[in-house]
């Protein structure tokens, strides 16, 4: 199969599996494991941030940056297709005691103006805005990279209010690759920022929060509180630390295989194929006559793998392991079945 339903189904490297077997170890809740340490500090150097914590996913990431930053019955802004508001199981309200408020963006972008009209005024009747939250790459809207000028926009507005921002940062690698700005520049935009090393850098396991230390002091209480002390830890940073060092200027590999699959299939009378900015390919098929999950059934009877990502719309992903022969075989396979 050609697996492109997501850059997570990846598999470790070599150099990841042997990370695993040499990292030397100790216990992370003691601050004892060196290879989590190393990360950590190789991590937030990357970043351009105080202090790191290494954390067992994007999601919790996530949730413990709107712990530490937020309190229950504050509102968070964010844009109305944020991965914080769809796909986290509404973990912020569960666990943080939080409600979202979501602005409409324009391919996951949004319009500086109107989150500051969103900031709460100070009224006995409104929640307090707590956080605003961005995300870039934003995966909803098909791997967009948010321009830079756009978050430093709505970061001057969230200082001249004093709300702190945090950045979903899942596949900030692929925005930085793609755009070719550093990931510091990202992150000065932001107060704290999590990404993700178990998705197209490759790591078995693992997300990394970023930001000041003394909010990563407090991040660390509630990594404990969620479940997520981790003992000898360095078996996973191990293979973590391979995935920062080694594997993100690869991703324009990712991104040329993108852009290969979506101009191979653009061409199909009935497919409409969205621009290509990073990794992710999406594709509308209802010209066709087909729903997703029908057309996703005929793609798996020719060996492809891809997600819906809407009633009539489905999502490809490259990823480390598809090569630019898998993303022409896809081609040939799709263009034989639907052009003919």
């Amino acid at each position: 199969m050609i697996d492109m339903r997501s850059d997570t189904v990846t598999k470790p490297t070599l150099a990841m599996r042997q990370a695993a077997l040499e990292s030397e170890v100790g216990d992370d809740v003691y601050e004892e494991d060196p290879t989590v340490i190393k990360l950590e500090e190789k991590a937030a150097e990357m970043l351009g941030k105080e202090a790191a914590l290494f954390v067992t996913s994007g999601t919790q990431g996530n949730q413990i940056a709107v712990l530490t930053h937020c309190q229950p019955g504050n509102e968070v802004l964010m844009e109305a297709n944020a991965h914080l508001f769809v796909y986290e199981g509404a973990s912020i309200s569960a666990f943080a005691g939080v409600q979202p408020r979501t602005i409409q963006g324009e391919r996951g972008v949004m319009d500086p103006e109107e989150v500051r009209a969103a900031i709460r005024p100070d009224d006995i009747h409104f929640p307090e805005t707590g956080l605003i939250c961005l995300e870039n790459t934003h995966n909803k809207a098909g791997g967009v990279v948010v321009p830079i000028e756009n978050m430093k926009k709505i970061y001057a507005i969230a200082k001249e209010e004093q709300i702190p921002v945090h950045l979903d940062g899942a596949r900030l690698f692929n925005a930085s690759v793609a755009s070719g700005i550093p990931l510091k520049t990202y992150a000065d935009q932001t107060d704290t920022v999590q990404v993700c090393l178990s998705k197209g850098l490759g790591a078995p396991v693992g997300s990394i929060i970023a930001g000041p230390a003394d909010f990563i002091k407090k991040a660390r209480k509630w990594r404990k509180r969620l479940g997520g002390g981790l003992r000898q830890a360095g078996i996973v940073a191990g293979p973590a630390y391979v995935a920062l060092t080694e594997m993100v200027d690869r991703l324009k590999d990712d991104h040329a295989n993108a852009t290969r699959l979506a101009r191979g299939i653009k061409d199909i009378e009935g497919l409409r194929v969205e621009d290509v900015e990073t990794n992710m390919i999406l594709v509308h098929v209802d010209g066709l006559g087909h729903t997703a999950h029908s057309f996703l059934e005929e793609l798996k009877e020719e060996g492809i793998l891809a997600v819906p990502y809407g009633p009539k719309t489905v999502r490809f992903v490259t990823n480390y392991d598809v090569s630019t022969k898998d993303i022409d075989v896809a081609v040939d396979r799709i263009v034989s079945k639907y052009k003919g």
